[in-house]
């Protein structure tokens, strides 16, 4: 029977069997051959760092809450893991119009060896190696929402903090929005190189210098017209309301899983009339620019700027750990953050 990761109990990746249901209308069987990890919110959710452990999502009032009484908290655990995957169709459906056994799909599926998904929720991909380069389609969902919520103009200055997947890819999306300026800052050496390469100008380390002096230094005393926060660290967000002009947004685009530090309102935030946006292309929460522009949309756009090139990912592939050794890569990612920056799961397919 083939296998699915799910996250057993904090830090405890485990494998569980399941059966695949007979195919029914627009339904297509799919082979999974590659599969990519979030570094972000997969890595807060293998943590056990988020607030569905001990609190209820109300979807009506759209909040965290308590238990009410004869109200319990459903376990989270054990989770399912993944968001973006790629492979090989088996079969099809008796209503699946376009796709034929050995095409080369991608979508939103979990970390599994196979899939039943939609033939909708499906797209083609011409090989296996633009197969790995639609696996960013979810973080580049997520860096186009962002700058979609910045509303960079041509000629802002902008500063992206965190160099994740999702901080540089939106490095390279604010050139192409026509930023004028663009700073990268993160604490790792290697990702400040890769966001040089990939199009920052001036690249700073938190622990190096006072990153919001240096920008507004930088910047002729003004600070940046936009900064995207991306790390999901407190003492980022703290920054990139400092680097900020007045006037200025920050767009937070990050889960902030951990609750070290605290974000002070009494600063520059509120002297200087900064405008602070939540970023979330997901979870029923509308595009901004709605009706012209929802999340498929929004998406479609993502994928074809990876299919185009207009973005280079390439680069960003930082492992390729077999499907097996999962527990090994979500460790990795875990305690050594500043080896790699986005690392895929191959798939050997036995079992499956």
């Amino acid at each position: 029977m083939p296998q699915e990761l799910i996250v057993e109990s904090p830090r405890k990746i485990a494998f569980r069997s399941y059966q695949d249901p007979p195919l029914a209308g627009d339904q297509v069987l799919v082979r999974t051959t590659v599969s990519g990890i979030k570094s972000g919110t997969e890595i807060n959710l293998y943590r056990g760092q988020v607030p569905f452990v001990s609190e209820i999502w109300d979807p009506a009032l759209r909040l965290f809450r308590p238990p009410e009484a004869g109200e319990v908290v459903k376990p989270f655990f054990p989770h399912g893991l993944g968001s973006w995957a790629a492979g090989v169709v088996l079969a099809v459906g008796p209503q699946v119009k376009s796709l034929r056994p050995g095409d080369l799909v991608h979508g939103e599926w979990k970390h599994r060896q196979t899939a039943v998904m939609g033939e909708a929720r499906l797209h083609p991909v011409s090989s296996h190696a633009e197969s790995e380069a639609m696996l960013f389609t979810d973080p580049a969902k997520f860096a186009l929402a962002a700058v979609h919520d910045a509303e960079i103009k041509l000629g802002d200055r902008v500063a992206v903090f965190g160099m994740g997947a999702i901080g540089l890819l939106a490095i390279q999306m604010a050139r192409l929005n026509g930023a004028r300026q663009v700073f990268a800052i993160d604490p790792i050496a290697g990702r400040l190189e890769l966001a040089r390469r990939l199009g920052a100008d001036q690249a700073l380390h938190p622990n190096e210098c006072d990153v919001a002096l240096a920008i507004k230094r930088a910047t002729e005393g003004r600070g940046v017209d936009v900064a995207l926060e991306i790390s999901g660290v407190y003492p980022a967000l703290q920054e990139a309301i400092r680097g900020t002009c007045q006037g200025g947004r920050v767009v937070a685009a990050s889960y902030y899983g951990a609750q070290d530090g605290r974000v002070d309102l009494s600063r520059e935030w509120h002297h200087n009339r900064i405008t602070l946006r939540s970023s979330m292309p997901v979870w029923d929460c509308p595009h901004r620019a709605y009706p012209a522009w929802d999340h498929d949309r929004t998406e479609r756009e993502a994928m074809d700027l990876l299919r185009r090139g207009a973005v280079e990912v390439e680069p960003l592939i930082g492992d390729r750990v077999p499907f097996s050794a999962a527990a090994r890569a979500y460790a990795m990612i875990d305690q050594a953050p500043d080896e790699k920056v986005k690392i895929l799961l191959t798939y050997d397919l036995e079992g499956a």
